[in-house]
């Protein structure tokens, strides 16, 4: 599978895990408070910072129930009213952006309408991120595929059937696509994640294959990179307790910041499947393993025997499985007790 361009970054296979800190509405309709999420995002080692872009009338009626942990943090209002609430301008959409840019990170946002397509478009963002609410909505998938983009597309709640058919709208504009796996459920439990479903999708469709992790915490995430992950985005919040609907599923800079550092660690042991001894281990290799020795002290002449030899450390003298070949040899010189036995001493 080809590589594809996000911003600056290269994303696929031989590359670095493409980590995506989705502050989305955790900005609760502050602009401050996104631009420090923007800058949290950049100190903690994510490639990119993820926000949504929406127009609340466009998206949803007024009586559209609330999912239910949306309900644990405002009971009160209802979905209309609490997206209205976490509704930023299209002034302050490319305030946003130009100061993401100045930080040196990558802006992102997921746009929800066609509207937001158009200003997302204009702002000049590199890759447009369909979340997984947006499978079905075809049209939208056909809009934001006509802006050139690559597309990152999340699959939670989707059959393969849906998949393939919005992959069939991208894919006729020749677009590169990556394909998000996750479970849409804010949390996820780790029993209801099924990473093998990367692979799944892999093999499916042909395409780079990222993880969405709605989980509490990070070792599904490391755990996807292990298994081929090449991107991860993961909800990111300044702070957990902050009223809103989606703190409670995020993480907090710290805790974002031990992922990032585990992935990248696990990314130094994946290394390229050839298997080599490692320059660490060469000087450990004499130390450790073992060879023929002088069972006893040994004169010049004696034939060798099974009994007058021992295998020890370290690996100075012949190899121990040469050990049947050089009984009966006659020895050239004198060694004694724990001394290696050598070819040219035969």
């Amino acid at each position: 599978m080809k590589s594809i361009e996000i911003g600056d970054k290269s994303v696929g296979n031989g590359f670095k895990c493409f980590i995506i800190a989705e502050a989305g509405v955790n900005h609760n309709g502050s602009v401050e408070t996104a631009k420090k999420l923007i800058n949290t995002a950049k100190k903690v080692g994510a490639d990119a910072v993820k926000f949504q872009t929406f127009k609340t009338d466009s998206i949803i009626t007024k009586q559209a129930p609330k999912a239910e942990y949306q309900k644990i943090s405002d009971n009160k209002s209802s979905q209309y009213e609490m997206i209205r609430k976490l509704e930023l301008s299209e002034n302050e959409f490319i305030e946003l952006s130009n100061y993401a840019k100045s930080k040196g990170i990558i802006f992102l946002s997921s746009p929800f309408d066609n509207e937001s397509v158009e200003l997302l478009d204009q702002i000049g963002i590199s890759t447009f991120k369909l979340g997984s609410g947006e499978i079905t909505n075809l049209p939208l998938i056909k809009n934001v595929a006509k802006k050139g983009n690559p597309i990152i597309l999340s699959t939670g709640m989707a059959s393969l059937c849906e998949i393939e058919e919005a992959l069939k709208i991208i894919k006729s504009k020749s677009i590169d696509v990556i394909l998000m796996y996750c479970v849409t459920n804010y949390p996820a439990s780790c029993s209801e994640i099924d990473l093998n479903i990367m692979k799944t999708l892999r093999n499916t469709f042909k395409v780079p294959v990222g993880f969405s992790d709605h989980t509490m915490g990070i070792e599904l995430s490391v755990a996807a990179v292990a298994l081929g992950a090449c991107v991860i985005e993961k909800h990111f919040t300044l702070d957990r307790n902050l009223e809103g609907p989606d703190h409670k599923a995020s993480l907090e800079p710290e805790n974002f910041k031990r992922m990032v550092d585990s992935i990248r660690n696990v990314e130094k042991g994946l290394g390229d499947g050839i298997k080599k001894i490692s320059k660490d281990e060469l000087s450990i290799k004499q130390i450790v393993r073992k060879s023929i020795m002088a069972g006893r002290d040994i004169e010049k002449g004696e034939t060798l025997k099974r009994d007058m030899l021992t295998i020890k450390r370290p690996e100075t003298g012949i190899y121990p499985k040469y050990i049947d070949v050089i009984i009966g040899k006659k020895m050239k010189v004198s060694v004694q007790r724990d001394e290696p036995i050598k070819w040219n001493y035969l």
